[in-house]
């Protein structure tokens, strides 16, 4: 068994720890011992090549052998992060931060105006909604839903005159969701709750009824087996879940991971996106009106990403990245909608296209190096004005129903908290709606945009956040966030979490990686699959730009990311160890040989490729896969893994395999630990509470792993 030292620190230790190695050998230590993980001999063989997978029983979520070692790990990480002298502090701190009134724009179902509210420590937001006489009332409050918040509200929808509602709720994080039907006049329940329903939102089509996706029930583990084949049904009210109708899907021939049927406003047609992966889709048309018609397809194969964005008539506005890499909107008529009579609406611009829609008016939303733009046009793509935003940051999508005049949306950046905004379609004024009331001082902090460059000469554009004055002198905690997948982008945004770092001094540092959607598909395609290496060497380029030009430096720089981002991580810290001092894989995909076998992971197959594909591919996913490249007697940073065992997006079988394979070759005294939350998926959905304690831990590892005897702001360092 391996074993760690760490100082139990004392009163006087706090006041005046020295770095001698001799005292620190003198001071009282507490010796902390890994749970024995054993090895199970498990060999899968790809393409002829043998591959170790000694703690693959890891993966049996339903295992005692796997709750033992979950339970006896977590007692390892929480009695390592008891003896954390300002742990408490941080958790009091952000509860403080934490403790405002936050509110949502108001928006209108029927003759009813709702918004989502949180008093300030609430689990989970409260949706109250607002009468004719101008008096709240609650309308749905999740944190009644279960005593100790971990079940949650995941959707909701409206039927078009506002009667009838369908809310989905989340059981301890979990992406398989239940729906249930509530008459809004009254509250109250109408019918039985619908189980099983998975990636899914519920569309209305009048107040019959309403469309959903799912997945044929797994046999196995609910948490962990494959979903491959998605489906949609209609639930018509007043009948047994039983007897819903599959609407698409039903044939095995041709497989969906992951089909969603929309309703257009206007109640006249279905719409009815298609994929096989997170990226690309199929798109089918049905005319609601004709009772025989059947799905037209606009679109028959999965080349591009198209979607409907609004429609007149049977006039159709396309959202596109056909031909178009950064987007484009298309418009055709419904009755021969096939790209060929596609014409050219919003033309593609050297900048990325987002598009939302409200007041009878398209509000285009560009990013300019990942920071917002948003430029209105009317129904006849005539430009009306480019819409004045509060600053640089990132504007929420201004959207609303074709009938109102005055839209909201949001807008934010790294060191200004999200505040409402007001704006009157017609006019082009904005005002403000709400601004939160923050024990936080905005005016202290600043954001650089930086641009640098990658390991094959790309220029990448990173933006860093800190305080006004900072001294660039190598010493500064410092985090570095990544992403790099999915088409996402990372733009500018406040964050209570980040506030609380940025006042113990510390710099946030955040670059826009290939494989995100900042430059469009190109920029994606940049780093998938063969070219996944990009986005490592992206990432460890700008750990080195911070390191020279004296942010930080290696003994004060942290690592993070989440889900890919938690690959992004663990790829980082198993090529380059020697680059920082801290690690936070989260919820991350770590084993790139098996990734595809759990649940809908089939579906990423777009970004990463499988390691059935062809032997090319099979090599290049086993030479950076974390778990397959931790090597014996290395130093590898302070590590704390972070999951949750009831994520059924990322198995948590990657992040306790990865936690067993370094803890099994970890030397030197970094500590290579694994926090797990009990009743927990993915993130979505997570109580206050149990964030609050997340974050607390993670900064507390963070900064005692830099040496931090006190917290930065008391000015003794180590």
């Amino acid at each position: 068994m391996k074993k760690l030292t760490l100082c139990a620190i004392t009163l006087a230790t706090i006041m005046s720890c020295k770095t001698d190695k001799k005292q620190e050998q003198e001071e009282s230590q507490m010796a902390i011992t890994y749970p024995e993980t054993k090895r199970v001999d498990s060999t899968r063989t790809y393409f002829g090549v043998e591959v170790k997978d000694d703690f693959g029983w890891l993966e049996d979520d339903r295992s005692p052998d796997t709750e033992a070692w979950v339970k006896a790990q977590n007692k390892v990480t929480y009695n390592y992060l008891d003896q954390i002298p300002y742990r408490a502090a941080l958790k009091d701190r952000l509860e403080k931060l934490w403790n405002y009134e936050k509110v949502g724009a108001p928006f209108k179902e029927g003759n009813q105006n709702y918004y989502y509210k949180n008093d300030g420590l609430q689990n989970h937001y409260v949706i109250y909604r607002t009468n004719e006489n101008g008096n709240d009332e609650v309308f749905l409050d999740p944190n009644t839903f279960s005593e100790d918040g971990t079940t949650s509200l995941s959707g909701l929808s409206f039927t078009e005159d506002g009667s009838l509602a369908a809310y989905s709720i989340s059981e301890g994080g979990s992406d398989w969701r239940k729906v249930l039907i509530m008459n809004t006049e009254t509250k109250e329940i109408i019918e039985d709750t619908l189980v099983d329903i998975k990636f899914s939102g519920t569309s209305w089509k009048g107040n019959d009824g309403f469309y959903y996706s799912s997945y044929d029930k797994p046999k196995g583990s609910e948490l962990s087996a494959k979903t491959d084949q998605h489906k949609v049904y209609y639930h018509k009210l007043g009948t047994p879940q039983k007897d819903d109708k599959i609407i698409f899907g039903a044939t095995e021939a041709e497989k969906h991971r992951y089909i969603g049927a929309n309703v257009t406003e206007d109640q006249n047609y279905l719409m009815l996106s298609a994929s096989v992966s997170t990226s690309g889709n199929k798109l089918f048309i049905k005319d609601l009106k004709s009772p025989n018609a059947n799905f037209k397809p606009i679109i028959d194969n999965t080349d591009s990403d198209t979607y409907l964005v609004e429609n007149v008539g049977s006039k159709l506005y396309l959202k596109t990245n056909l031909n178009a890499p950064n987007g484009k909107v298309v418009v055709v008529d419904a009755k021969n909608p096939s790209p060929e009579n596609w014409v050219d609406f919003i033309p593609e611009t050297e900048n990325v296209l987002s598009i939302s829609t409200g007041g009878h008016y398209f509000f285009a939303e560009y990013m300019v190096d990942a920071v917002s733009k948003v430029i209105q046009y009317d129904y006849d793509g005539k430009l009306v004005r480019e819409v004045k935003l509060p600053g640089i940051g990132s504007a929420g999508s201004i959207g609303g129903k074709k009938e109102e005049k005055e839209l909201y949306y949001s807008f934010t950046n790294y060191n200004t908290p999200s505040s409402i905004y007001k704006y009157n379609v017609e006019t082009g004024e904005s005002t403000q709606y709400w601004t939160p009331k923050i024990d936080f001082n905005s005016d202290d902090y600043e954001s650089k945009q930086v641009f640098y460059f990658s390991k094959d000469g790309t220029k990448i554009p990173m933006i860093i956040t800190y305080k006004k004055g900072t001294e660039l002198n190598g010493k500064n905690p410092t985090i570095l966030y990544g992403y790099g997948g999915f088409n996402i982008s990372l733009t500018p945004s406040f964050s209570i979490t980040n506030s609380v770092w940025l006042e113990q001094g510390g710099i946030y540092a955040v670059p826009n990686l290939r494989g995100g959607g900042e430059y469009g598909k190109k920029w994606h395609d940049a780093g998938t699959q063969l070219k996944k290496q990009n986005v490592f060497d992206d990432f460890i380029a700008a750990a080195e730009y911070l390191i020279e030009n004296k942010y930080t430096s290696k003994s004060y720089l942290a690592i993070s990311g989440r889900s890919n981002g938690g690959l992004l991580v663990g790829a980082t810290l198993t090529q380059r160890p020697d680059l920082m001092q801290v690690a936070l894989p989260g919820v991350g995909v770590l084993d790139m040989l098996r990734y595809h076998t759990f649940t809908a992971g089939a579906g990423w197959a777009y970004d990463y490729g499988t390691a059935e594909d062809n032997r090319e591919m099979f090599d290049y996913l086993k030479n950076y896969s974390p778990v397959h490249n931790v090597k014996p007697d290395t130093e590898y940073p302070a590590t704390l893994i972070t999951t949750g065992d009831h994520d059924d997006r990322v198995v948590p079988a990657h992040s306790f395999k990865f936690a067993a394979e370094l803890q099994a070759n970890q030397t030197g005294a970094n500590p290579t630990l694994i926090r797990i939350d009990v009743n927990a998926g993915h993130g979505a959905g997570k109580p206050v509470s149990m964030q609050i304690q997340e974050w607390a831990d993670i900064y507390g590892f963070t900064l005692y792993n830099m040496g931090y005897k006190v917290l930065p702001t008391q000015k003794l360092k180590k």
